[in-house]
């Protein structure tokens, strides 16, 4: 039962205002009433869900004079009733009940929309109350037991029917073209059953009903000539408006040129002759016809095949080398020997080497070393005996022999003598590892 403490209930559990008359809305859906009881202290509700549940009468809503949607679907209803008292009413929905016959409905004066679906209407006399009920523009009707195509001279007095909606009815395949039938017949439908009906469906309807399928044709043509020509001057106009912007970029481009003209030679006058004119804008032309040459995009197919390059297409030898020889290296003697002899040696050497490498490009370090053998001999060999030569208060000392020194590279490496057992020599001496080639003139102890 709907009892009031189910009511408060109900509310606490939705968040609603415990004190009634305040709640707006009432959701009581899905409970399981079979009967409408105790709304009377709910006078304030605009919107009343009962839906899905065992009602058998619509009853006891004399409170709700606010009442704008009604919600009654899925109910066990067979009679439309006692509704006066609902006169703000604007929906009323009782689709899926028993209903045979609609009536009671001429009361609401601001009715709108009404939704009978799934009921068991039949007859014309059973939806023939629709006559009274001017104010309904939306109109479900569907899913019902409707066949008598009359039907349609009860709809045509409705003069605000906007939305119609028939499906699921056996009247619909015994109307002879139906849809265009409906859509001349209801002057003010715009949506029928399951799709709109469009300016251009009514005049091709009604110039079928004056003239047949030719004047549907000639219409039909009509209107898809006019909607063609609408959007070709769309385009038009979407041209225009961008042949305007490019002369005015035009425009700007030309005055800057002649500002520039201007500013480079001093004391000319700012006015040009109307003849030059014609002339720049010919040089203009030019200019932006090379540029959209050079700015095209290259393919791949353009770009030149790898294997087909001829070798002797890429410049000799002798030319790499004559470029090269803007580069003059500065080449050093690396050590850290710290005696003055060994320093100013040292000295000698760099000038040397750089005189030499002046003389002869530097694409090729080894061309230096052989031009300027004779001179590195000469002054590395007293560099050479001062490294194998220990000082006199060491234990012991090494002396080279009067033999021939092998011809040593340029780069000479630090030497550096350990004490005792392990005397460690300079890869770059390339000295013979026979040991008999040198003169032991001393030992080490």
């Amino acid at each position: 039962r709907m009892t009031k403490k189910i009511l408060l209930d109900i509310c606490k559990q939705q968040k609603l205002y415990w004190t009634p008359y305040l709640n707006d809305t009432l959701y009581l859906h899905y409970k399981g009433f079979d009967r409408l009881e105790n709304l009377e202290e709910y006078t304030g509700l605009k919107c009343l869900w009962l839906q899905c549940n065992g009602l058998r009468k619509i009853e006891n809503l004399e409170a709700q004079t606010e009442l704008r949607s009604l919600y009654l679907q899925l109910n066990l209803i067979e009679k439309i009733e006692n509704l006066e008292p609902l006169q703000k009413l604007d929906s009323l929905n009782i689709s899926n009940n028993y209903i045979r016959t609609i009536e009671n409905l001429s009361c609401l004066k601001v009715l709108q929309t009404l939704q009978i679906a799934h009921n068991k209407l039949q007859t014309v006399e059973d939806i023939q109350h629709l006559q009274e009920c001017p104010s309904i523009s939306v109109l479900d009707l569907s899913h019902n037991n409707l066949s008598d195509p009359s039907i349609v001279a009860i709809l045509e007095t409705m003069p605000n029917l906007h939305v119609l909606n028939l499906m699921g009815n056996e009247v619909i395949r015994k109307i002879d073209n139906y849809r265009k039938t409906l859509t001349v017949r209801l002057k003010q439908l715009t949506y029928l059953d399951d799709r709109p009906v469009f300016p251009k469906d009514r005049a091709c309807a009604e110039a079928w009903a004056v003239g047949g399928l030719e004047a549907e044709k000639a219409e039909r043509e009509k209107w898809e000539t006019r909607e063609r020509k609408k959007i070709q001057d769309s385009i038009d106009a979407l041209a225009a408006i961008r042949q305007r912007a490019q002369e005015k970029r035009k425009q700007k481009s030309m005055e800057g040129v002649a500002t520039d003209t201007q500013e480079d030679v001093p004391g000319q006058e700012a006015a040009t002759d109307q003849a030059e004119l014609p002339e720049r804008e010919e040089e203009y032309a030019e200019i932006e016809q090379f540029k959209l040459k050079t700015l095209a995009a290259l393919s791949l197919d353009e770009l030149p095949d790898l294997e087909d390059v001829v070798v002797s297409e890429f410049p000799p030898e002798d030319e790499i080398f004559i470029q090269k020889q803007d580069y003059h290296p500065k080449i050093e003697i690396i050590s850290e020997v710290t005696n003055d002899s060994n320093s100013a040696l040292e000295e000698n050497n760099k000038s040397v080497i750089e005189n030499s490498v002046e003389e002869v490009p530097t694409a090729i370090f080894s061309n230096v070393c052989q031009n300027h053998k004779e001179h590195e001999k000469e002054h590395l060999r007293p560099l050479l005996k001062s490294l194998f030569t220990e000082p006199d208060n060491s234990e012991g000392y090494l002396e080279v022999k009067d033999q021939e020194v092998a011809p040593l590279k340029p780069l000479i490496e630090e030497v550096i003598t350990e004490p005792k057992d392990h005397l460690l020599l300079s890869p770059v001496c390339h000295q013979p590892d026979d040991p008999s080639s040198w003169e032991e003139d001393g030992k080490i102890t």
